[in-house]
């Protein structure tokens, strides 16, 4: 059975990169089956309007309640997912997030627009997400990024069930090096150890190159990450050459 996931919007048309790629071939398998609903649909404004000026005052419009909560509501009645708001009061979307959330069968999202939401909506929303620290035009360009993401981790997606397991972020650490063809591009080489043919070798090298580029593009990541006895090695080892290079 395929995962169901319902997005509320008013832009709908902006979930057709959905229908391309890796993700509109999960549709086509019956992996996924995501849906869009317009909350103009539901709002009882004859004007087809969504928004009010807020009271108290201040600048822009505010999403009213009435429709996003009878949007939610009938949704509801075919989706028994989490309602996720992509708002900046949410924790900020990460890795772990989309593997916990790849495991629901059903999951229900909601765009906000202009300012932000009636503050009597909240009640009928179950988690936020946000993206971090800035500001975006809507939560469509929010939600995209975040159902992409969580959508990759279902099991048959991806057409190789090891891709999602050495992309960065999936282990805690970023993506090693990756080389094709030709092994000589330029008088710059492919490292030898990938084309030895020695795969304990590689697996090592992959590793300590994983581990490095972690601990010097991201420390914050690096800080985190939970060493083995084999990894301490493998940095010392990585530590020891550069200080020969010098």
């Amino acid at each position: 059975m395929a995962v169901k996931i319902d997005i509320l919007t008013l832009f709908p048309e902006m979930f057709e990169v959905f229908n391309h790629s890796i993700i509109g071939r999960a549709i086509k398998n019956n992996i996924i089956d995501i849906n869009t609903f317009d909350i103009r649909d539901y709002t009882l404004d004859k004007h087809r309007k969504v928004d009010d000026y807020p009271y108290g005052g201040g600048a822009g419009m505010i999403m009213a309640a009435q429709p996003i909560v009878d949007s939610i509501k009938s949704v509801k009645l075919n989706n028994n997912g989490k309602v996720i708001f992509l708002g900046p009061r949410g924790k900020t979307f990460n890795q772990e997030m989309a593997k916990e959330l790849s495991k629901e069968k059903e999951l229900i999202f909601l765009c906000g627009h202009y300012e932000g939401i009636d503050e009597r909506a909240y009640k009928y929303i179950d988690m936020e997400i946000s993206l971090g620290d800035f500001v975006l035009t809507g939560g469509e360009m929010a939600c995209i990024p975040v159902v992409d993401s969580i959508c990759r981790m279902i099991p048959g997606v991806l057409s190789n069930s090891e891709s999602c397991i050495d992309e960065s972020f999936y282990s805690g650490l970023l993506e090693y090096p990756q080389y094709t063809r030709p092994e000589n591009f330029r008088e710059e080489k492919v490292p030898q150890v990938l084309i030895s043919g020695h795969h304990e070798n590689i697996r090592k090298w992959k590793k300590a190159q994983s581990l490095n580029i972690t601990r010097i593009k991201r420390p914050d990541l690096f800080k985190k990450f939970k060493l083995t006895e084999e990894d301490k090695k493998l940095i010392e080892d990585i530590k020891f050459t550069e200080n020969d290079e010098v």
